[in-house]
């Protein structure tokens, strides 16, 4: 019954919230305002250069094993009291994550040409 409740309440908030935006908000558009805007310079200048993707795909790379690599912290604490099924199963989840960096670096993903 508390589950509806709150489904109602923050419903009904949505709705309000919604209508007064419809109500107060601008009316007028203005042509310099809808034309595309990137980092505060024209959309797609000459001058600007686009920023390589390859740096981005390290990022990815780095914040995904390093995240994965954190789940080893709390299993290397209680890694005395654990079963031997334990071990196993975490000896599957590295051979996953080196399976996953050994396609990266297959694949090419940290050349840095």
């Amino acid at each position: 019954m508390e589950l509806l409740f709150v489904f109602l309440i923050f419903g009904l908030l949505g709705v309000v919230l919604l209508s007064l935006n419809a109500l107060l908000g601008p009316k007028k558009t203005n042509p310099a305002k809808e034309q595309p805007f990137e980092c505060g310079s024209p959309y797609l200048q000459d001058e600007i250069k686009p920023f390589p993707i390859k740096f981005s795909v390290v990022a990815f790379i780095f914040l995904l094993f390093d995240i994965e690599v954190v789940f080893f912290f709390p299993w290397a604490l209680v890694f005395k009291e654990m079963r031997p099924a334990a071990l196993v199963i975490m000896l599957a989840y590295g051979a996953i994550l080196a399976a996953g960096f050994v396609y990266a670096w297959k694949k090419g993903a940290f050349k840095w040409d």
